[in-house]
């Protein structure tokens, strides 16, 4: 009877146990890897997924493409809930308004106007150290078109209202007549403060050889010099 014929490699039956790479006899996994779940909530994570785009490239990179890439699912999914990148960046600076005009409101009641006024001031200051992340779209980065988004525009609008209300109710700031000096007051004031945020969140106070004492008086020292500019006759 004619033995069997065996395979060679290299002066080697492929048969040998020698041959045999232990790697290839290794057990397949029971079950593939699970992929992420997707989010029960489309809508939120999508968001949620913004914001942390916001937070580690600027709202300038914001895409819903990467928001997407993000969260596992297909690049049409959050257009299902956002026609483009600026409705997702509208809803996002909304809800930084509501949470800013709710911070201004919520400020303890003073029957001085000035007082009042100087708790919204630092209410605004607490907001933008406490909500950085809500607080940069909404005043660092170019906004959505006003006429395309009403709905944010007007949150925004109301906002500046309460400032200019705060503002009217000091002596001699009533009236209509008044109002334009109101309003260039308030922008005054949203500058004042605007700036003194910006320098914070950008890290360039780290950079000058300033006394802690300063760094931790500069809020308070700002305050004072609005009230104090306020308080000066016209």
């Amino acid at each position: 009877m004619p033995l069997p014929r065996r395979r060679w490699r290299c002066g080697r039956a492929l048969s040998d146990p020698a041959w045999i790479d232990p790697a290839r006899l290794a057990p397949y996994p029971a079950r593939m890897p699970k992929r992420a779940a997707k989010p029960k909530d489309l809508r939120e994570a999508c968001l949620q997924e913004a914001l942390a785009i916001i937070e580690s490239q600027g709202a300038e990179k914001l895409s819903l493409r990467e928001v997407a890439r993000r969260l596992g699912v297909s690049h049409q999914a959050p257009y299902r809930h956002f026609q483009s990148r600026d409705h997702i960046l509208a809803e996002i600076i909304s809800r930084g308004f509501d949470a800013f005009a709710a911070a201004l409101q919520t400020v303890p009641r003073h029957a001085d106007p000035s007082a009042a006024l100087q708790a919204m001031t630092a209410a605004y200051l607490d907001f933008a150290a406490l909500h950085p992340l809500h607080y940069r779209p909404m005043f660092g980065a170019v906004l959505p078109d006003a006429e395309a988004h009403p709905a944010m525009m007007s949150k925004a609008r109301h906002t500046f209202t309460l400032l200019t209300d705060a503002l009217t109710k000091l002596p001699g700031r009533g009236g209509t007549a008044a109002f334009g000096q109101v309003a260039l007051d308030a922008v005054f004031v949203w500058a004042a403060l605007h700036g003194l945020v910006a320098i914070r969140q950008s890290g360039a106070m780290r950079k000058l050889p300033l006394p802690a004492a300063v760094r931790e008086g500069m809020g308070a020292h700002v305050l004072g010099r609005i009230a104090g500019a306020l308080a000066a006759p016209h």
